[in-house]
């Protein structure tokens, strides 16, 4: 039996799902992708005990971006929108999402972290959209993902120059949250999920469902949907005003 082409380990509240084709920098192929769907589609049927997921790559690189050895399918452009929307899906999973990257990062593999909420990089990183160098236009969402993560001309840079990036250029422009020596990584992914493990799961759930749902809203029109459409309390808090730590450490 041929061995998975995206690994699930669950420990902790925490969701690891690791593409898995390391001798291809885990380019994206429709098997790899169909795998990704399946778990993606687990975790909205029964997510319960996830409270966080991370994105990564096996060995030492992210992701090189789709794999154009791959024949097309034979409905190319139904296949490409079955692929945009799995990956809006996970960005719309209640659960906060990190890309952990280290390595490439380019072109498809750039479009699949910019559907996480939070890109976490080493110094070994390199970020790259190279559709131009193939006669290629994104379809996985970089053109609406990459400008509202660093801004219209920077994005119109990197993808028309094509142009290799390093995490700490990732950093400072703000593609990346975090990028840490290489050997700090696993300790600096590990230390941002527990910050967000330690709180809420209602609140971290219903902060990012404002965030993406008013997207693009003019400011009253995003007041007024804060307002009318907060989840207020979460119903675990054993009072108003006493914080989750607390009410965990009181058990």
């Amino acid at each position: 039996m041929s061995e998975a082409l995206v690994l699930r380990h669950n420990a902790g509240g925490i969701c690891t799902l690791t593409l898995n084709r390391p001798a291809q920098r885990n380019a994206i192929n429709r098997e790899l992708f169909r795998e990704f769907r399946a778990h993606i589609r687990d975790i909205e049927a029964d997510g319960s005990e996830v409270g966080l997921i991370v994105v990564t790559g096996a060995g030492g690189h992210f992701c090189a971006g789709h794999d154009l050895k791959q024949a097309p399918h034979a409905d190319a452009l139904g296949w490409l929108r079955q692929e945009m929307l799995i990956l809006e899906r996970l960005t719309t999973l209640p659960q906060p999402v990190i890309a952990k990257v280290r390595g490439s990062c380019y072109t498809g593999g750039l479009e699949f972290a910019l559907s996480a909420d939070f890109i976490v990089c080493d110094t070994s990183a390199r970020f790259a959209d190279t559709h131009g160098n193939w006669g290629l236009v994104p379809g996985w969402g970089l053109s609406q993902r990459l400008p509202r993560r660093v801004g219209q001309a920077k994005a119109l840079e990197m993808m028309l120059t094509c142009q290799p990036y390093t995490g700490e250029q990732a950093a400072a422009m703000g593609l990346a949250n975090y990028c840490v020596a290489d050997d700090e990584l696993d300790a600096k992914v590990s230390e941002l999920a527990a910050l967000i493990l330690g709180n809420s799961r209602h609140s971290n759930a219903e902060n990012k469902r404002l965030i993406y749902d008013t997207d693009g809203m003019a400011l009253g029109a995003g007041l007024n949907h804060e307002l009318m459409r907060n989840a207020g309390f979460d119903p675990a808090m054993r009072k108003k005003g006493e914080p989750i730590g607390s009410a965990k450490k009181a058990d």
